[in-house]
């Protein structure tokens, strides 16, 4: 029982990241969308509204949701918590909170109010990233994970990414 329902909880691990990889994309789009003249913003926002909500509501949600019933249930089944795993669910938390900080996004979106560049939506992607690479090493190498190394590759990770972005930038310009 213990392998079926860690199966489930990694499927909706992926579903749930998918999700939040693209809804960010989305708010992008809908942000660069917001810049056009009419009718055409008109016309892209509806859209990507409805592509918004479908992706956010029948995807995203029910997977963040499913994610934590499977991944408590397999904390149950496993019996304790040691410190790798107490460390993995304070990432999990903060994930939980950017998936929070992405509704707060998609609501204000929803209302016509572009706060975020499409800049400034990539750098805030990221962050999805670095908590999945946290989230995995953490449940994949466990104890034998060096703790400093770990911050280490999560910042040197994080700056590599931020390179990335400012160079896709730069890219864009020309």
């Amino acid at each position: 029982m213990y392998y079926y329902i860690k199966a489930l909880h990694i499927i909706f691990i992926v579903t749930w990241f998918s999700g939040l990889f693209y809804i960010i994309r989305l708010f992008i789009y809908s942000a660069e969308a917001n810049e056009k003249p009419e009718p055409e913003r008109t016309i892209i926002l509806k859209q990507l509204g409805i592509m918004q909500s479908r992706l956010w509501y029948i995807i995203t949600w029910p997977s963040a949701v499913l994610t934590l019933i499977f991944g408590t249930w397999i904390g149950i089944l496993y019996g304790s918590l040691p410190t790798w795993l107490v460390i993995k669910l304070v990432f999990v938390l903060a994930l939980f909170f950017y998936h929070l900080s992405l509704q707060k996004i998609f609501d204000e979106q929803k209302k016509g109010n572009f706060h975020w560049s499409s800049q400034k939506l990539r750098m805030w992607n990221e962050l999805s990233t670095l908590f999945l690479f946290a989230i995995v090493m953490l449940a994949v190498i466990k104890e034998l994970l060096n703790a400093l190394w770990g911050f280490a590759g999560l910042i040197g990770l994080a700056i590599v990414l931020m390179i990335g972005i400012k160079l896709y930038q730069k890219y864009r310009k020309d």
